[in-house]
């Protein structure tokens, strides 16, 4: 199919990561990085957050990445890891690198009231607000941008990652997705075929959301449903919902 004009429908296609991907990765991470939308409110280094949320996944285990592109375009990205030990010896070595610079950036440049607020919550708040993960378990997290963010979108993205993993052999995931409407519920979740296992809510959004914003832990048995539709979904007497909204937790 040809690229989209203003007449015809948009071409999208699900593919693997490759490495000329990275800056628009870390475009999309801080464009969806405050609910949905642009993190500049909530902390305006750009940089130092997309090397927080995607470093990892883009040079250490980029084969578990693939991203969303449409028209051409890279519009959204799912990234997992399945191997935690992994993950976490990365974070050993890398993140005092990372708060040692973002410490020297709030020492020594002017950063505005609502970084340094960000900063001091990093620092005191963050680890406290982190629900329950399982240990040694994969895991996942996605973010489009709005103009490419539909259902359909959103199935076959999470569907080819969750592929991915059965193929590899796993045989359970978890993600970590922010709430924060009330229709984003357990039973919601279900219908998708995850379970919820814990929740904790997110202070740092206090002051620039009007309701409480939560970061879920939502774990789903790949053995029993590999796809993103749960057991239940088409025979649930509700409407169809939008699949869970996500934006990256840190």
């Amino acid at each position: 199919m040809d690229a989209a004009s203003s007449t015809s429908p948009s071409h999208r296609i699900i593919r693997p990561y490759r490495p000329d991907d990275r800056p628009a990765i870390r475009a999309i991470c801080a464009d969806t990085g405050f609910l949905g939308r642009p993190i500049d409110p909530v902390f305006e280094d750009r940089e130092l957050f997309a090397d927080y949320l995607t470093s990892y996944y883009t040079d250490a285990e980029p084969e578990s990445t693939f991203v969303c592109e449409l028209d051409g375009e890279v519009k959204g990205y799912i990234m997992g890891s399945r191997f935690p030990k992994k993950k976490a010896a990365y974070e050993t070595r890398v993140l005092p690198g990372l708060v040692l610079r973002g410490l020297w950036r709030y020492i020594t440049r002017p950063y505005n009231a609502a970084s340094r607020r960000y900063v001091r919550w990093i620092l005191t708040q963050a680890r406290k607000e982190v629900p329950f993960t399982p240990p040694d378990m994969p895991h996942f997290h996605f973010n489009i941008r709005p103009e490419a963010r539909s259902v359909s979108a959103t199935r076959e993205l999470v569907d080819i990652f969750l592929n991915y993993l059965v193929k590899c052999g796993e045989k359970s995931v978890y993600g970590q997705v922010v709430v924060y409407e009330s229709r984003r519920g357990n039973r919601m979740f279900e219908r998708y075929g995850f379970r919820l296992v814990d929740q904790r809510e997110v202070t740092k959004y206090r002051d620039l959301h009007s309701g409480k914003v939560y970061l879920f832990t939502l774990v789903k048995d790949l053995t029993l449903n590999s796809k993103l539709y749960g057991i239940d979904l088409h025979h649930a007497e509700e409407p169809d919902e939008a699949a869970p909204k996500k934006s990256d937790s840190a």
